[in-house]
C-alpha cells in the first residue's frame, strides 16, 4: 500500500478565500504550519519576527471570519502583519521582504489589495479605520472596519483621540487591542473567554439594549444600572477606562486558542457601533527563544534555530548608537542634572546601559513622542538638562512641540536624533531625510552633524553645556572607523572644519558624507570643508571660498530640498556673491526599502556619484555666472 503524502495545508493558501473553505478544526494545524514557516524564513533572512509569531492565530481568524479584501483590516505599525502577507498571496515573496525590490517591510497598498492603508509609524489604525468607517456608513456600504493595534501602540495619545472620536460618533468599528505584553495574564482561562463570548453573544446585547429602553423613562434608575454595570464588569475584567470612552469592552480572551477567538470574532462581526476587543498573545509564540526574550527576538537576522541568535565573535566597530549611549553615561557621572528620555526606543537609542546605571535619571515614556519632547521642556523649566534620545523619523511626530515647547521658550533641551539620513531597510517611514529641513528653519536652535564617531561625542558635549535647544544627527550604524577620544571638549560654535585644501572646486560636506566628500576630492583635487554646524553656519569661510574657487557643491545625507546646500544658497545670495552652487543630497522622491548601501548608491551619494555629479554640472556651471540649485 502506497503511503499517501497529505500536501501542507499552508501551500494550498494563496490567499483569504482559501481559507475561510477550511473547517475549523484545521486551523490549528495551520497555524503551526505557519510557525514553522516563519521559524525557517527568519533563520536564513532578517526582519521583524516575534510579534508576528505572537499574531498568528489572530491573524487566522481574523482573515476567517472578515470577508478581506472587501472589509478592511488596518495593521498597526506592521511588526505582526508578517503571517498577514503570507495569507494574502505573498508567502513565496517573503523571503524578499525589507530588501531592495522585494516586499515592502509594513503593510503597502502599492503592494496588495488587502493592504487597506500604508503603515509604518506607530498609533494610527484605530484614526484611519473609524475614517474609513465613516466613509463606508456616508456612501452606504456594508462594509467592515478593523483596527489592529498592538506592540505598544496603545501607548500613544494618538490612539486615544481616536477611541474618544470614536466612542462619541458611536460608528460601526472593531478595535482589537492585540496585548502581547501578557500584563494582565492572570485573567486568561476557561472563565475569562467564556465570559468574553457571553459579551459578545446575541443574548447579553439584546438583553443589554432592551434593558436600557425599559429604563430610558426612568433616569435615576437607568444610571443606577450603568454604575451597576461598570462596577460588575470592571471586578473581573479591565474594560472600564474603554467603556467610558463609549465602547463595548470584550475580553480579554486567549489570543492563541483559535476556537473561541473565532467564535467571539463572529458574533462581534454582528455587533453595531464602536466594540473592542481586548486579545492576550504571546510575543514569540512556538519558539522557546524568543518567548523567553521577545526583545531581542523582535527583529532578527539570520540565525540557526537550534542555537537561537548568538553574538557575533567578531570585533566590530562601535555605532554611533553606541557612541551615544557611552557618552551620556560618562556624562551623567559629571552632571547630576541630566536625565534621559525616550519614546520607547531603549535599546535602538543605545539607553540599556543609561538606565541600569542611572534608573531614576531614566524616563520611557512609551509611544508618545510629542509627551517626551514637552516633558523635556518642563525638566527644563526648572533645572534639569534632559537629552531627548529618539530617532529622526520619530522626532517628526513631535515638531509642533519643538517649536513651541522647545524653540519659542528657548529651554536648554538637547536631541540626540539617532538614524538621521538613509535607514534603508524599513523604508520610506524610516528614512530620517528631512531634520536639517525642518530644524535649520527654526530660531534659538543649534544644529550639528559629526562626520565621524570622535566628533559625535564632542558634538553631543558641546551641545550639553550649551544653554539653548540643541540637535546633534547621526545616521544609523558604524561609522568611518575613528578613534574616539574620552576627553570631552567644546567645539567653537559655528566654525567648519578645512580638511583638504585643492583649487578650482570646493566641497562643503556635512555629516556623514564627509569620508565621501575626501574621496571625491582626491579625485578632483578640490578643496574639502566639514562643515560640523548646520546652524549657525560658518559665513565666514563661506564667503572667503566662494571668493577661491569658481564652483561650490554642498553635499549631505539629507534631503536636497531646504536642507543643509540651501542654506549656503542662502548665505551667498544675501551676500550678493554670483556663484554657482551644486546641491548635492538625496532627491526628491519617497525613498524605497533597501539596504542603506543599495540606497546610497542609487541616490548617488557615493564618491563615485559625487565625482559624477560634479563633472555633469561643471562645464554648464562654469558658463552661469549665478546661484543655481540642482
Amino acid at each position: 500500500m502506497k503511503n499517501i503524502i497529505e500536501t501542507p495545508l499552508l501551500d494550498t493558501i494563496d490567499s483569504p478565500v482559501d481559507l475561510r473553505r477550511l473547517p475549523v478544526h484545521s486551523l490549528e494545524t495551520l497555524a503551526r504550519e505557519l510557525r514553522a514557516f516563519l521559524l525557517h524564513w527568519a533563520s536564513q533572512n532578517s526582519g521583524h519576527f516575534a510579534a508576528s509569531l505572537g499574531a498568528v492565530e489572530l491573524t487566522i481568524a481574523l482573515h476567517y471570519i472578515y470577508n478581506t479584501p472587501e472589509d478592511r483590516l488596518i495593521w498597526d505599525v506592521g511588526h505582526q502583519a508578517y503571517v498577514h502577507k503570507i495569507l494574502t498571496g505573498r508567502r513565496d515573496r517573503l523571503h524578499s521582504i525589507r530588501k531592495t525590490g522585494g516586499l515592502a517591510p509594513f503593510p503597502k497598498r502599492e503592494e496588495s489589495e488587502y493592504d487597506a492603508f500604508g503603515v509604518g509609524h506607530s498609533s494610527t489604525s484605530i484614526s484611519v479605520a473609524l475614517g474609513m468607517a465613516i466613509a463606508n456608513q456616508r456612501m452606504g456600504g456594508n462594509r467592515k472596519a478593523v483596527a489592529i493595534i498592538g506592540d505598544g501602540g496603545m501607548t500613544a495619545g494618538m490612539a486615544f483621540e481616536a477611541l474618544n472620536h470614536a466612542g462619541d460618533l458611536g460608528t460601526d468599528l472593531l478595535v482589537v487591542l492585540n496585548d502581547n505584553e501578557m500584563a494582565i495574564s492572570p485573567n486568561v482561562g476557561a472563565i475569562s473567554s467564556r465570559f468574553a463570548q457571553l459579551l459578545s453573544g446575541k443574548l447579553y446585547t439584546r438583553a443589554r439594549q432592551k434593558g436600557k429602553e425599559v429604563l430610558s423613562n426612568l433616569p435615576p434608575a437607568l444610571e443606577l444600572a450603568k454604575r451597576a454595570e461598570e462596577h460588575i464588569k470592571g471586578l473581573i475584567i479591565p474594560g472600564t477606562l474603554f467603556e467610558e470612552f463609549g465602547f463595548n469592552y470584550i475580553g480579554p480572551i486567549d489570543g492563541h486558542d483559535l476556537g473561541n477567538l473565532i467564535e467571539t470574532m463572529r458574533n462581534v462581526h454582528n455587533l453595531r457601533g464602536p466594540q473592542l476587543l481586548h486579545v492576550l498573545t504571546r510575543k514569540g509564540k512556538g519558539y522557546g527563544p524568543a518567548e523567553d526574550d521577545p526583545v531581542k527576538y523582535h527583529a532578527v537576522t539570520p540565525f540557526d534555530p537550534s542555537k537561537g541568535m548568538v553574538p557575533s565573535q567578531k570585533p566590530v566597530k562601535p555605532t554611533y548608537s553606541k557612541i551615544f549611549g557611552d557618552w551620556i553615561c560618562d556624562m551623567a557621572a559629571i552632571d547630576s542634572r541630566l536625565v534621559a528620555i525616550t519614546p520607547a526606543m531603549r535599546e535602538g537609542s543605545g539607553l540599556v546601559r543609561f538606565h541600569h546605571e542611572y534608573p531614576d535619571r531614566y524616563f520611557d515614556v512609551g509611544i508618545a513622542e510629542q509627551h517626551s519632547v514637552t516633558v523635556a521642556a518642563g525638566m527644563a523649566c526648572d533645572g534639569l538638562k534632559p537629552v531627548v534620545a529618539i530617532y529622526s523619523t520619530f522626532l517628526q511626530r513631535a515638531y509642533d512641540q519643538v517649536i513651541h515647547d522647545v524653540v519659542c521658550q528657548n529651554m536648554p533641551v538637547l536631541f540626540a536624533i539617532d538614524r538621521a539620513g538613509v535607514v534603508g531597510e524599513d523604508g520610506p517611514t524610516h528614512n530620517g531625510i528631512y531634520d536639517l529641513s525642518f530644524l535649520r528653519c527654526l530660531p534659538n536652535i543649534v544644529v550639528m552633524a559629526p562626520a565621524d564617531e570622535n566628533e559625535c561625542r564632542q558634538m553631543l558635549y558641546t551641545g550639553f553645556m550649551l544653554n539653548q535647544p540643541v540637535a546633534v544627527r547621526y545616521p544609523r550604524g558604524i561609522g568611518p572607523g575613528v578613534e574616539v577620544q574620552q576627553e570631552m571638549t567644546a567645539l567653537p560654535i559655528g566654525r567648519a572644519e578645512l580638511r583638504r585644501k585643492g583649487r578650482r572646486i570646493a566641497i562643503l560636506s556635512f555629516g556623514s558624507m564627509l569620508a565621501t566628500a575626501l574621496e571625491a576630492g582626491e579625485q578632483l583635487d578640490a578643496t574639502v570643508v566639514n562643515m560640523r554646524f548646520v546652524k549657525p553656519l560658518d559665513i565666514e569661510l563661506i564667503l572667503r571660498l566662494a571668493l577661491d574657487h569658481d564652483l561650490l557643491v554642498t553635499t549631505e545625507e539629507n534631503s536636497v530640498h531646504g536642507g543643509a546646500g540651501s542654506s549656503v544658497n542662502e548665505v551667498l545670495m544675501a551676500a550678493g556673491i554670483p556663484r554657482i552652487v551644486l546641491n548635492h543630497g538625496l532627491p526628491d522622491v519617497l525613498l524605497k526599502h533597501g539596504s542603506r548601501e543599495d540606497l546610497l548608491k542609487d541616490a548617488g551619494l557615493t564618491p563615485e556619484g559625487l565625482v559624477e555629479f560634479i563633472r555633469q554640472h561643471e562645464t554648464r556651471a562654469n558658463r552661469v555666472p549665478q546661484l543655481k540649485m540642482v
